[in-house]
């Protein structure tokens, strides 16, 4: 049975959730702001959610290769965030998605986990393509985006609904080739 990685950075321990992780997934990515900033997150955060979504990791792993880590502070083992690579092996690519606590933002923790996790993307996982996207309103996010090398590739103009709003969404995306450049 082939194990989640876990990556580092200079800063950032980046592993696989366990179930003992589940009341500070509830408590962070239960904030309003949190759910305001994503696509998927609901709010109010659904109990036992975190459980549910925890139990799975593994089997997607299993499955095609997605993976999403707990994107927890070096020095004090602190949960912040998720990172997550939604494989598509078959067509050699993955959609990458974040969020990281509200009390963490502007400290370039999501710029830090997001490179680590576009080297095991095109290194170890072997991907030639990997995007990701954000609400045109969350232009931090779309910062991260480009911080790490990916290249705007288009908006589609009121994509999802959230909360009863039509929102537009930014696409980003590289490519193997160009992030060995």
């Amino acid at each position: 049975m082939n194990l989640m990685p876990t990556l580092t950075t200079e800063r950032l321990i980046l592993r696989p959730f366990t179930l003992d992780d589940a009341p500070e997934v509830q408590r962070l990515a239960g904030t309003r702001e949190i759910a305001d900033t994503t696509i998927n997150i609901p709010h109010p955060y659904p109990e036992g959610a975190a459980e549910k979504w925890i139990n799975t990791r593994r089997d997607e792993y299993q499955k095609n290769g997605s993976v999403a880590w707990a994107v927890t502070l070096k020095d004090s083992s602190q949960l912040m965030g998720c990172i997550s690579l939604g494989v598509d092996g078959k067509n050699g690519r993955a959609e990458l998605g974040y969020w990281i606590a509200r009390e963490y933002w502007g400290q370039g923790y999501c710029t830090e986990a997001a490179k680590k996790v576009l080297t095991y993307g095109f290194r170890q996982a072997k991907l030639n393509r990997i995007f990701a996207s954000y609400l045109s309103r969350n232009p931090a996010s779309g910062k991260v985006m480009s911080n790490i090398g990916m290249k705007k590739e288009g908006q589609m103009r009121q994509h999802i609904k959230k909360w009863d709003k039509y929102e537009d969404i930014i696409h980003y995306g590289i490519l193997a080739a160009e992030y060995q450049s």
